[in-house]
């Protein structure tokens, strides 16, 4: 029996490094779907809910292109005194975001999806808490010069994996899911979906 083939619906260069370092195949191409829309069909939902919504969203866009294969979508959401945060629009967005975020908890909800045609096989979502210290403006002007435009493409604006765990003085949760994407669940579902060994 031949191993189905993998579609990450995603353009998230860190999604891919985590897949390529589990050593994972796959093929990546990102999804073109409208998340606003799908959010304002999800009032009062959570924000796990909201996350794992936009994964089933994500790969549902390209199951029904690829009838063959299983989809692997993912997004996270960050949340921060109970508001919501999308990705930075500009530099200056992106200094707000951390003004704001100084001293607080961000919530960073992650979930990921799997679909096959029609059918969503498996879906999850978990959420970290990570402890913003208190931000200076000369580090917030100084991080900007050095991250951006990089942290454009996340929420949050930060990379974990790079000059942005200067940001936080704790973090509660699964690296995995700090990073974009509840990793071992998705191992798990994977293998039960017989394209990684068991």
């Amino acid at each position: 029996m031949s191993t189905p083939q993998l579609i990450l619906a995603s353009k998230s260069a860190s999604r891919r490094a985590m897949l390529d370092a589990a050593g994972v195949q796959y093929d990546a191409m990102p999804a073109d779907i409208d998340e606003r829309v799908i959010e304002q069909n999800l009032r009062g939902a959570t924000s796990s809910e909201i996350a794992e919504a936009l994964s089933v969203a994500k790969a549902v866009a390209l199951a029904g292109k690829h009838l063959d294969a299983l989809v692997l979508g993912s997004d996270s959401l960050v949340v921060a005194g109970g508001k919501r945060f999308d990705k930075p629009t500009s530099r200056d967005d992106a200094a707000e975001h951390l003004r704001f975020f100084s001293g607080q908890v961000i919530e960073l909800h992650s979930a990921a999806a799997l679909v096959r045609g029609e059918t969503c096989e498996w879906s999850h979502a978990d959420c970290a808490r990570l402890h913003v210290r208190e931000l200076s403006e000369v580090f917030i002007e100084n991080y900007l010069e050095q991250e951006w435009p990089e942290i454009s493409y996340t929420v949050g604006c930060f990379r974990i994996e790079a000059m942005g765990v200067q940001l936080f003085e704790r973090i509660d949760g699964d690296q995995f899911t700090v990073l974009g994407m509840p990793l071992l669940p998705v191992l798990g579902a994977l293998r039960e979906q017989g394209v990684l060994l068991s």
